[in-house]
């Protein structure tokens, strides 16, 4: 799916069917002319066709209306650009993942232009690290033994990991180590933010027990 970066950001916003025609995969459409199916159907063959003509006809339709409700907002005219066709790369990405029992096209397409907000104003506002932190820096004094030991817990812990299912020990280093919230998870992953919470519990437990297999 990395064959969107193939266009430019420009190609997407100003010329969508020429952008698609040259970078978004091989699908061929089955919508006839003149026609155009509801959204749920557009959004459904996306996903499963990688139909470019149905991706074109919703970013044609929610592209301007994303912008615009990103703008009712307050966020800035340039941000909300970005932003919206942020929104869609991510539909075109993850529209195999869409269900239309859970969700309309349009409240799964407009959940994906919020939360890209939210994760912009998140990253806007986080502080730079202050490099002259103690923290950043490798206390030499520290006793060799706290050293070894702490390099022990680590191995246990790496080794732990690799017993896991790669998706469960990825959404536990994205959880823990990478610090994302499970709304960032549910987000990259396409999953339910419900599924995700339980999936790292899961995880959580599964670690746990195979810890303790590493400590007997």
């Amino acid at each position: 799916m990395d064959d969107i970066h193939q266009f430019s950001e420009i190609d997407l916003v100003s010329q969508p069917n020429s952008a698609l025609h040259h970078g978004m995969g091989s699908g061929s459409s089955h919508i006839p002319d003149g026609t155009v199916p509801s959204w749920d159907v557009l959004l459904t063959r996306v996903g499963s066709q990688r139909d470019k003509q149905a991706f074109a006809l919703l970013y044609e339709h929610f592209a301007p209306r994303l912008k615009s409700f990103l703008l009712r907002l307050g966020t800035d005219i340039g941000v909300a650009e970005e932003i919206a066709q942020e929104a869609m790369v991510m539909v075109w990405r993850r529209a195999e993942t869409y269900d239309p029992r859970q969700a309309g096209a349009s409240t799964w397409i407009f959940t994906i232009a919020r939360n890209k907000r939210i994760d912009r104003i998140r990253r806007d506002n986080r502080p730079l690290p202050d490099f002259t932190d103690p923290a950043f820096s490798q206390d030499a004094d520290e006793p060799g033994d706290i050293v070894l030991q702490r390099r022990q817990e680590e191995d246990k812990v790496q080794s732990a990991l690799k017993k896991l299912p790669q998706e469960q020990a990825k959404m536990i280093l994205s959880a823990y180590y990478e610090e994302k919230s499970h709304r960032e998870i549910a987000e990259e992953s396409g999953l339910p933010l419900g599924t995700v919470k339980s999936r790292i519990r899961l995880a959580l437990n599964r670690l746990r027990s195979n810890l303790e297999e590493i400590e007997r």
